[in-house]
């Protein structure tokens, strides 16, 4: 049976949905209860240091959570995001996120992340939070990640960023204006002008 303060443990992991031991230091309980109901076969890590419900229902996007976890400053982008925003038929096995070029790279063993470095509004604009798994996400909005993908076409290839334009379009993820707003954010106007007036 569960004591108290294991059961509330169980509550803050229920509503953080991914919780690393040092989140349990502001609510004054000891790091090793995670330890221990792991061991009780209350709780499931999914990773070093990394915790989840072992009755918790897990989406697709679970990866995201555990990489912003992992890495809180850092932000979906790129192949990351068009496949949760639905564009393309991207689907990456590692975690594409940004940080900014001055931040220390991650070490991180699990998931997998490819790390980019964005600056200055590259890096602030067009950020979306969303809730994965009960953790707070950024994601880049559809229009800044296609514009990104036309910046990192020689990373990611030209065809990934024509048809993440052509599908945004289609799909009324975006305008063409928001397409506009962010190519002058990347600084890709001249790259996506003729691809954008070719799109019907």
């Amino acid at each position: 049976m569960a004591s108290e303060t294991e059961k509330r443990v169980l509550e803050i992991v229920k509503s953080q949905g991914l919780i690393r031991p040092r989140d349990l230091d502001r609510h004054d309980i000891a790091r090793k209860y995670l330890n221990l109901l792991f061991h009780k076969g209350l709780l499931d890590q999914v990773d070093r240091g990394l915790y989840a419900c072992r009755d918790a229902d897990v989406s697709e996007n679970v990866g995201l959570a555990q990489a912003v976890k992992r890495v809180p400053h850092g932000i979906i982008c790129l192949l990351s995001a068009l496949r949760f925003h639905e564009i393309g038929t991207q689907n990456p096995h590692e975690v594409w996120m940004a940080i900014d070029p001055k931040a220390r790279r991650p070490r991180v063993g699990y998931p997998p992340l490819r790390i980019v470095r964005f600056s200055g509004d590259a890096l602030s604009k067009g950020i979306k939070q969303h809730r994965i798994e009960a953790v707070a996400v950024k994601i880049y909005c559809p229009a800044k990640t296609v514009a990104d993908c036309f910046k990192y076409r020689n990373k990611i290839g030209l065809d990934v960023a024509l048809e993440a334009l052509r599908d945004c379009l289609q799909s009324r993820k975006c305008t063409r204006e928001q397409l506009w707003e962010y190519a002058k954010v990347c600084r890709v106007t001249q790259v996506m002008r003729p691809y954008l007036e070719a799109v019907s």
